[in-house]
């Protein structure tokens, strides 16, 4: 494919000079008579090099120039000067406008040749040094995004395993006295019954008791002690079945993955980590207690990484409290509240939808909220690991969608998409 030179000169025989030297040399030519026209030509058909005369009626080259340097479409053609001027200051003045060279007339026809393929030559050397540059940004930043979602899903697995191992290690420690526990507050309830049972039988055949035993009886409040005995055995009974509760919810939040997924409950999940992060729920000085709404929906069990799941509910849940807790901080709401919806969307698809009534969040950080290290958190309060992290899981270990709807003072919504084949 020829060169297209554009040639913009008001004298007519100029540009027959130019337009033959030129053609003669295999280059394709286009010409104007004036620089609007320059400009305009310029525009249309693109050239690789612009010959453009300084001395023209209308605006002059120099003009033209400055216009064709500040359009976007030519910006970067190169331009060379036709002039008869010798002034050293308008030379200058030429090349401060963005020149690439110029030529004085009457010029040499075998000079003007070599200044174009110059020219040319270095105008393409710098278009193919600009793109193996923008090739080579694009490798290194594609290099260093890969790079440093690597060193996430290091981080955060090793951060995850410690964590497991050591909520794995609770439960186990606590079970182990919660079993005792409960084997013995059987045994009670059963010594108690008993004992209560034979008390009665001794009131039924030996109703009239001496003085001690009476006054024993009175000291000790045994009417009361009959009647509040047996609910105390079974208060202790209800805790130690909470402690084992919150010990099974543990082990399921700290669940490791296998290498495949495996079946699992989305509700349990659900439930684990709502659990884990009660305390966080509860009323403080700050706030009133942040109420969960569950609207759980018929779900089949889905084929997942339950762990890596628990931990991508623990993320958003978390950041809910924390948007919670900053709003009531600043007194812009009186109540905190966060909805939890499951349902499935079709046959091969359910959905997860977590949404609290806090600040929500503005438009010009939702576009960046599943970068890696991005936090509007202070120092020391996030790490801006955890949504990229949770985007990860869903969208590539589980080839899910993971989106966010939000409005300033609308609240924010996640909305977790699985599908479930």
């Amino acid at each position: 494919m020829q060169e297209l030179i554009l040639v913009v000169d008001d004298t007519p025989a100029n540009l027959e000079v130019v337009s033959e030297a030129l053609a003669d040399a295999g280059f394709d030519v286009a010409i104007a008579t004036n620089g609007e026209r320059g400009i305009q030509q310029a525009q249309v058909s693109q050239p690789s090099l612009i010959l453009l005369d300084v001395m023209m009626p209308g605006i002059d080259g120099f003009e033209t120039c400055l216009q064709l340097k500040s359009l976007e479409a030519t910006k970067d053609i190169p331009v060379i000067f036709m002039t008869a001027l010798s002034d050293t200051t308008d030379k200058v003045k030429g090349f401060n406008l963005g020149a690439a060279d110029y030529i004085t007339k009457p010029f040499q026809e075998a000079e003007l040749i070599a200044r174009v393929k110059t020219h040319l030559q270095l105008y393409h050397l710098t278009k193919n040094l600009e793109q193996q540059v923008a090739d080579r940004t694009a490798e290194l930043k594609a290099t260093l995004e890969k790079l440093q979602s690597s060193q996430l899903q290091l981080i955060q697995s090793e951060k995850m395993a410690a964590l497991g191992q050591l909520v794995a290690g609770i439960a186990h420690e606590v079970n182990n006295p919660i079993g005792f526990l409960n084997g013995s507050i059987r045994n009670a309830q059963e010594y108690t019954r008993g004992l209560l049972c034979h008390l009665h039988l001794y009131q039924k055949h030996y109703p009239h008791s001496n003085d001690e035993i009476s006054e024993h009886a009175i000291e000790t409040d045994l009417e009361f002690l009959v009647e509040d005995f047996p609910r105390l055995i079974d208060s202790m009974q209800g805790a130690t079945d909470r402690i084992k509760s919150i010990s099974d919810s543990l082990r399921n939040f700290s669940r490791s993955d296998a290498t495949e997924k495996i079946p699992a409950d989305i509700h349990d999940g659900l439930d684990s980590t709502l659990m884990i992060l009660k305390y966080r729920l509860k009323d403080n000085d700050q706030r009133p207690e942040i109420q969960v709404n569950r609207h759980y929906g018929e779900l089949p069990l889905v084929k997942c990484f339950p762990g890596q799941l628990n931990q991508v509910f623990m993320n958003i849940l978390a950041n809910a409290i924390d948007a919670l807790d900053e709003a009531h901080q600043k007194k812009q709401q009186q109540t905190s509240q966060i909805d939890i919806t499951t349902k499935p969307l079709n046959s091969d698809w359910i959905e997860i939808a977590i949404k609290d009534n806090g600040p929500g969040i503005p438009p010009e950080i939702q576009a960046n909220i599943f970068e890696p290290f991005f936090t509007t958190k202070p120092v020391g309060k996030g790490t801006g690991m955890g949504m990229s992290i949770s985007n990860q899981i869903i969208t590539e270990k589980h080839g899910g969608k993971l989106l966010c709807n939000s409005s300033p003072g609308q609240g924010t919504e996640f909305l977790i998409q699985i599908p479930c084949p």
